[in-house]
């Protein structure tokens, strides 16, 4: 068992990191930015050495993505509110959405398919592709970020599994029924 712990503590330290990433975007707290930094820069070596490449490019994005972050929920309020508020994805938006997520699937699969040796490339890309909406869903503060994440978190749980990534899969499985509850939480506070 000893030996395990030595072999991932990596993986278990980014485990850790992540609990705390769901408890702070569970609360809908601006220092989830703080953890969207460190997370990425642990799950990087994590996925690159289980040929998860897509996953490990799409944490560089999310180390940009959590500077982003933080400066809409910080300064992208209007003067007379206190914080960002929670709202819905315009109706207008969703083709916008669903093309580039396609657009963004399509490609990472082809640098996968051409330049690596993944044995998961579409799976890999489908999440990757995903996450990156799910990201610009989150820093703008829409509730159906929830939605995305919920996608994304069942089939990295079962991509995980198979890549034998056994602590990130269980973190992801209960991503998978936080997210249910987020979106629940997320409804009722955009209603407060």
């Amino acid at each position: 068992m000893t030996d395990y712990f030595q072999a991932n503590w990596l993986e278990i330290l980014g485990t850790i990191v992540g609990l705390i990433y769901l408890y702070l975007e569970w609360r809908a707290s601006i220092y989830i930015w703080l953890t969207s930094v460190i997370m990425p820069s642990i799950y990087m070596f994590v996925y690159y050495e289980h040929g998860l490449y897509a996953d490990f490019g799409i944490q560089i994005y999310y180390l940009l993505a959590a500077v982003y972050g933080f400066l809409v929920w910080k300064y992208g309020k209007k003067a007379e509110e206190k914080s960002l508020p929670i709202t819905s994805v315009p109706l207008s938006y969703w083709k916008y959405i669903v093309v580039a997520h396609l657009l963004v699937w399509a490609f990472i699969a082809w640098i996968l398919l051409s330049f690596t040796d993944s044995n998961v490339p579409y799976w890999d890309s489908f999440t990757t592709a995903t996450s990156i909406i799910g990201i610009w869903l989150l820093a703008r503060k829409y509730v159906e970020q929830w939605l995305i994440w919920i996608a994304v978190d069942v089939v990295c749980t079962g991509l995980y599994l198979y890549k034998g990534i056994c602590f990130t899969a269980c973190l992801y499985l209960l991503y998978t029924i936080i997210a249910v509850f987020g979106y629940r939480k997320w409804k009722a506070m955009m209603t407060e």
